[in-house]
């Protein structure tokens, strides 16, 4: 069965910038389950995952447009620093903020008083990127995991 719009994929990966060490890998874990067409993974990963099927091994080169966009300058917030909790916070350092469109990934770029400037870009804005990929399984989803948009049960969401 080929991967393509409303099927589950469920694969390894590892993740890099071409010719450098891994950032991540689903390696020492259970593979990740995607719910394809419905925007739950970056799109170059996407896009190199349709029409491949269950068993295939192959390398994707992801340029930063289709990943996590191209780095923006200005992209900063002064946040109170409140919004850590107890964090021990410095520059440079990555942290999650729970904002109003739920959590978001940023980076730590000046540590006041009582506020925090924040980097919103995502860390890995403006960068290529290669994966390895295994494809482990490709089936059909079910209707209510179409209607919900992810994927339910091993390695998905449970309600």
């Amino acid at each position: 069965m080929k991967i393509e719009k409303d099927r589950v994929v469920r694969f390894h990966y590892t993740v890099s910038e071409p010719g450098q060490d891994p950032v991540e890998s689903s390696r020492d874990r259970e593979p990740l389950a995607i719910l394809i067409g419905h925007g739950n993974i970056i799109p170059g990963l996407e896009k190199a995952l349709e029409g491949r099927e269950a068993g295939e091994r192959f390398g994707a080169e992801v340029p930063a447009a289709e990943a996590y966009g191209e780095r923006r300058e200005g992209l900063t917030q002064r946040v109170p620093k409140k919004h850590f909790g107890a964090q021990r916070l410095a520059p440079g350092m990555q942290t999650v903020l729970q904002t109003n469109f739920g959590p978001r990934a940023v980076t730590i770029e000046k540590v006041g008083m009582t506020v925090v400037d924040v980097d919103l870009n995502h860390p890995m804005a403006g960068k290529d990127l290669h994966f390895d990929i295994e494809v482990v399984e490709v089936r059909e989803a079910t209707p209510e995991e179409i209607e919900h948009g992810h994927v339910h049960g091993d390695g998905g969401h449970h309600h």
